[in-house]
């Protein structure tokens, strides 16, 4: 990817049609250059980014630089926080060659100071902010109104992702705890338990709509940890060590197959959750520097990451590749072929009451005393002894 200054951000952005596109901010390498937001074509082929942007925006020297990124899942608009400037509201419009932005005023996040995570909803309906003042806001999209807004919610906040279902929303703090919100109300829910000597630190809800868990990247001592909590009660029921190393990023897939973690030392691990086993290392993806940004396409198992010592990467992903659409249905019709060759088979070589042979008259249709015959006929009536009188 082409042009200057230092990744500091980025996400996907899902365009209609399976069309996704890589959006990256960028600070400024020397006072002479501004920072930038630039928006790059994705080539599904060759899973790679094409070099050029589509579209670049400039940000205000007083704005400062990019600092995180949260895309609505419709892929209409995006919001982007800066070191200065607070957070400002971006339009997606146009086609998949012709895309432009329209920047916007967020007037709840205008002037909030720099914020370390942004978050949208799985269903969009709800936008969240964690400044690194330890701010917690809350509010539904794309009204703006306001659902939650504590000033103390930590001392730092960390990490933040919202529930399938949008009902609750979990925050970490650079303190090591962990709080619970419900997002309909903006209620303090709970505290995480940890132990003495814990420290939780990224947080993400799983998204397969079958296994209602909270996982944490947990810090004990010197081991990295990765536990799961039950949120219908809040408890602990386990954890495992998979990264082996401090984690400075967590991100799941969207249909919550995957989870990965990327380190403070420049490696990257994709954990197939329903085993939660390791389906995918990178080792020294990023050599010596702290990965900022995991996060995986939308439509296929591929992810991008990015620091800022090596920019942004694309990297495919070497876990079993899922069934496609066409597969599911050419396995259907095989099933369903292979059925009716089986009941034919099965028909043609049954003994069934129904395959009496009919003579026919000349008109065609069989004739009465074909099925009327003499009862006292031995081999008729072996047949009709076989089975019970008709009921007339």
């Amino acid at each position: 990817m082409e042009g200057g200054g230092t990744v500091t951000c980025g996400s996907w952005i899902k365009r209609p049609e399976n069309v996704n596109l890589v959006v990256l901010g960028k600070s400024s390498q020397a006072s002479s250059s501004p920072s930038v937001l630039e928006i790059f074509s994705f080539d599904p082929k060759t899973t790679s980014v094409y070099t050029s942007p589509l579209v670049t925006y400039v940000f205000d020297e007083s704005e400062g630089d990019p600092m995180t990124i949260a895309v609505n899942p419709s892929g209409d608009d995006f919001v982007c926080s800066t070191t200065n400037g607070g957070c400002k509201l971006f339009e997606v419009y146009g086609g998949a060659t012709d895309i432009n932005l329209l920047a916007k005023k967020m007037p709840p996040l205008q002037d909030a100071g720099p914020q370390k995570c942004l978050s949208f909803s799985v269903d969009g309906s709800r936008f969240a902010a964690g400044g690194v003042d330890g701010h917690l806001r809350i509010m539904h999209w794309p009204s703006l109104r306001i659902i939650l807004d504590e000033p103390k919610a930590h001392k730092s906040v960390l990490d933040m992702d919202f529930s399938l279902d949008s009902e609750f929303l979990a925050t970490t703090s650079t303190d090591g705890s962990a709080r619970i919100w419900k997002t309909e109300d903006g209620v303090a829910w709970t505290f995480l338990t940890r132990n003495s000597d814990e420290k939780i630190e990224l947080c993400r809800f799983s998204k397969d709509g079958t296994k209602p868990f909270l996982f944490c990247t947990v810090q004990r001592g010197d081991k990295a940890l990765l536990a799961v909590y039950d949120i219908s009660t809040w408890n602990k029921i386990g954890h495992k060590r998979l990264l082996r190393k401090p984690a400075s990023v967590l991100s799941i897939s969207l249909d919550g197959k995957y989870l990965a973690m990327g380190s403070k030392d420049g490696d990257i691990c994709v954990v197939d959750v329903k085993k939660m086993e390791i389906n995918h290392w990178s080792k020294r993806l990023h050599l010596g520097t702290s990965i900022a940004l995991v996060e995986f396409c939308p439509t296929q198992r591929v992810v991008l990451t990015a620091s800022k010592e090596w920019g942004a990467m694309i990297t495919k992903l070497t876990v079993p590749a899922d069934w496609k659409e066409w597969q599911i249905y050419s396995l259907l019709l095989a099933l369903f072929l292979a059925s009716a060759v089986v009941f034919y088979i099965f028909f043609e070589n049954s003994d069934s009451f129904w395959n009496f042979p009919v003579a026919r008259n000349q008109h065609g249709g069989p004739k009465i005393e074909s099925i009327l015959r003499d009862p006292q006929s031995s081999d008729d009536q072996n047949m009709w002894n076989a089975f019970d009188p008709l009921d007339m």
